[in-house]
């Protein structure tokens, strides 16, 4: 159940949020994103639980890297959210046509394939570069996206946050009550985006390897894919410092099968998916959240990590 909140810090929180996207996105938009870089660097200073957090979570998967290339990691995460955070602070501005000069997309021949076969798509990626570009990226391409949201416990916040989201055509559905339309989207040969990368608690995933360590991690994409005969895309926005533009790979479709035994066919499909996050983490470590603690949840009888 979302917290409830007095009517004043709910105004308060949306007064503030708003202010500061506000004033982020008065300046040009690269501009805006050099300002949102400080800005993440500044939280990471001004809330070091979270730095505390992104250096266990870099012992834990990167044991061997010295201890000055781990602090350049996490120091590039903060860089990285902020960063997305001065982009998204234009969102209101952007048209479809300057989503498509802002954003490079590599591998759109993966999705021309999928999308001629009238199957459902299934996209997945992280909190990874800027997710928060696929709200925007698919309307820019004449197509319409489903995106699975968690919907933030403010409602004016929400709201906001929402309205920013959907305002080019895309659709987004609260992951807490949406089951059956998710199911319907696919069943529908329509498209679904989720993020794959978070620890959840045990009954809702299952344990699969990322950097060798298992992690408890969601199988609501296994089970759509399974259940629906939906082909499942990979997509992840990197940031290209030297473009100056964030660049989306997408992949070529997860090859799946239907076996038998129908908890392993969710545990092969879910180590796949996790094995494509754990590729562009290490290709691009920078440019993940490695302040979640991603490996929370521990098989019975072991011992927490955090």
């Amino acid at each position: 159940m979302p917290k409830k909140q007095n009517n004043f810090q709910t105004k308060l929180e949306y007064t503030a949020m708003r202010g500061l996207i506000g004033a982020i996105g008065i300046f040009p938009l690269k501009i805006s994103m050099q300002v949102g870089k400080s800005i993440g660097k500044f939280i990471g200073s001004l809330i070091p639980k979270l730095k505390k957090t992104g250096r266990r979570n870099l012992e834990i998967a990167l044991p061997d890297l010295p201890a000055d290339e781990k602090g350049k990691i996490l120091n590039g995460t903060f860089e990285s959210l902020g960063r997305q955070l001065g982009f998204v602070s234009h969102f209101k501005n952007f048209t479809p046509e300057k989503v498509r000069e802002l954003v490079e997309v590599v591998g759109k021949e993966h999705f021309d394939k999928a999308d001629e076969s009238g199957r459902g798509i299934l996209f997945f990626t992280g909190h990874f570069g800027s997710w928060e570009v696929f709200n925007l990226l698919p309307p820019a391409f004449g197509q319409t996206m489903n995106i699975l949201v968690r919907r933030i416990d403010n409602p004016l916040v929400e709201n906001y946050v929402d309205s920013l989201r959907t305002r080019l055509g895309c659709k987004t559905l609260d992951k807490k009550q949406s089951a059956r339309t998710m199911f319907r989207v696919l069943e529908n040969g329509e498209i679904l985006g989720i993020l794959a990368d978070l620890n959840v608690q045990e009954k809702e995933g299952v344990f699969v390897d990322f950097f060798g360590i298992p992690a408890s991690t969601t199988t609501s994409i296994a089970k759509l894919a399974l259940k629906t005969d939906a082909i499942v895309l990979p997509a992840f926005a990197v940031w290209n410092e030297e473009k100056q533009k964030y660049i989306v790979h997408l992949e070529p479709a997860i090859d799946y099968q239907k076996g038998e035994n129908a908890e392993q066919n969710l545990i092969v499909l879910t180590q796949k998916i996790t094995n494509v996050v754990e590729k562009y983490v290490r290709a691009y470590p920078e440019q993940w959240l490695w302040i979640h603690k991603r490996w929370n949840t521990r098989p019975n009888g072991e011992k927490g990590l955090y």
